[in-house]
């Protein structure tokens, strides 16, 4: 450590007079403390982890502020800044102010803030999802120009856009901001605009960890971004494997990528204060049509003929042995009565949980008893075909916070179902929001057809709540 004043000689070494002389006499460098793991360096000097964390983010701190990453007031403030009792009470405000604080990004429609209780907030990881042409591009696009809008409407910060499949699509932004009446009729300081959005794009998964990892880290420290839109989410991910094997190491690396991809994202949004909003695609799920019967086992061996002389006795010894050996059929249904619509997986497995967590079921909402009817082999199917699955599974859906789910149909009033009508082409789809599950709210959940909008000229609008019901 007796190059750490030689590199930083303003550093304050007074606040570790603790841990210094440990370091020193294990050879430990600043170069050390900076590319080494803070649990690696406690192990070697044999000291607490968490006076090590903090001091390797003070020399950081510190290398960043001369850089001009950092301002210095920032270091002094959470670095410096603290000594016995104003420790304490620092973390006591700055635990107060995030229980207190709620700052949320407006769709600048109130049905569907209220579907999203308030809006899409700062500090978590919301993935919006859906097949392509459903308006995920266009509810980002939304959210890219709202949260520049003062509060309660916004964040009054700039956004940032990643893009992996496409560059920003500045004119239907243009679009935007002139169409909608609520955005013309701010002024002139508090109107959004193109400048304030800053535009990155990822070609491939390599580029874009270390802009995730690197670039975005310190331009949200220079410009105080509010948003970072990401779209899509899955388009490298997909294109790295389809290049790769299937293998166990390979989906084993895939595991391990898209946890630290949660992690860094998670972090940024907690240390920057900011809202992350994520696209994901979807891919086609397949379900049978009508539950499978329940299966008994069977046993090979015969039983013995010996356990009885008569042929009566011989037949009551073989059906009292089967008893004894065959385990009793599963029962037929084992849900509660008002989830037996759903029953066409077992209810531990995955096919069956996704129903409530990937905005799309694969059967009706639930009933009470006295309110099911029978359901023929054909209704279910045509429910099955239209679900899909968000992609990237189960261990990037444990990654996020809230999952928006954009669901398309075909409109069958207008025109009928093969309608090539060249009218308004907004109406030859439904489009309907589900919030599949958010950590700050109840949502709307899977059943049902959700919330229906509409895409126009200002961005998205809403045309009511649909009652639910057989989708």
């Amino acid at each position: 450590m007796t190059d750490l004043l030689h590199t930083l000689p303003n550093f304050p070494t007074k606040l570790y007079t603790h841990l210094i002389p440990s370091l020193e006499r294990k050879l430990i460098t600043t170069t050390d403390l900076l590319t080494l793991e803070p649990l690696e360096i406690a192990r070697r000097a044999q000291l607490p982890l968490l006076d090590v964390r903090r001091l390797t983010r003070h020399v950081l701190a510190r290398l960043q502020s001369q850089l001009g990453v950092l301002s210095e007031e920032r270091v002094l403030r959470e670095y410096e800044g603290h000594l016995g009792i104003a420790d304490t009470l620092s973390l006591s405000r700055n635990g107060s102010a995030i229980v207190t604080k709620w700052s949320v990004i407006s769709t600048l429609d109130p049905i569907l803030d209220s579907a999203l209780s308030g809006g899409i907030p700062t500090g978590y990881i919301t993935e919006v999802t859906g097949e392509s042409g459903a308006g995920k591009t266009q509810f980002l696009l939304t959210l890219l120009i709202t949260a520049q809008l003062p509060p309660p409407y916004g964040l009054s910060r700039p956004t940032v856009y990643i893009s992996t499949e496409h560059s920003l699509p500045t004119s239907r932004l243009t679009q935007i901001l002139r169409t909608h009446t609520q955005i013309s009729s701010f002024t002139p300081l508090q109107k959004p605009s193109l400048s304030r959005i800053f535009s990155i794009q990822t070609p491939d998964l390599e580029s874009q960890d270390h802009i995730l990892a690197y670039q975005v880290p310190v331009l949200l420290a220079r410009h105080n971004a509010g948003l970072i839109v990401i779209d899509s989410i899955a388009a490298n991910y997909r294109a790295e494997r389809s290049s790769t094997s299937s293998s166990g190491a390979a989906l084993g690396l895939r595991t391990s990528q898209l946890l630290k991809l949660g992690h860094q994202l998670r972090s940024l949004a907690r240390e920057h204060d900011c809202a992350i909003v994520v696209s994901n695609q979807v891919a086609d799920r397949f379900a049978p049509t009508s539950p499978s019967p329940p299966q008994t086992r069977q046993t090979s061996a015969s039983p013995p003929h010996f356990l009885s002389s008569s042929p009566h006795g011989s037949s009551q010894g073989m059906q009292s042995l089967d008893a004894a050996i065959m385990p009793p059929p599963p029962p037929s249904n084992p849900l509660p009565q008002p989830y037996q619509s759903l029953s066409i997986y077992p209810p531990l497995t995955l096919d069956h949980q996704q129903n409530f967590f990937t905005g799309w079921s694969s059967g009706p909402p639930p009933r009470l008893h006295h309110e099911q009817t029978p359901q023929s082999a054909s209704q279910r199917s045509m429910q099955n075909q239209n679900s899909k699955t968000p992609a990237l599974g189960l261990v990037w859906t444990n990654q996020i916070a809230c999952r928006i789910a954009l669901v398309k149909k075909r409109n069958l009033g207008f025109g009928g179902e093969g309608s090539s009508s060249t009218g308004d082409g907004e109406r030859l789809w439904k489009r309907y929001m589900k919030i599949a599950f958010a950590s700050w709210g109840p949502g709307t959940g899977s059943m049902g057809k959700g919330i229906e909008f509409e895409i126009w000229g200002g961005g998205v609008r809403s045309l009511g709540m649909e009652p639910e019901g057989e989708e």
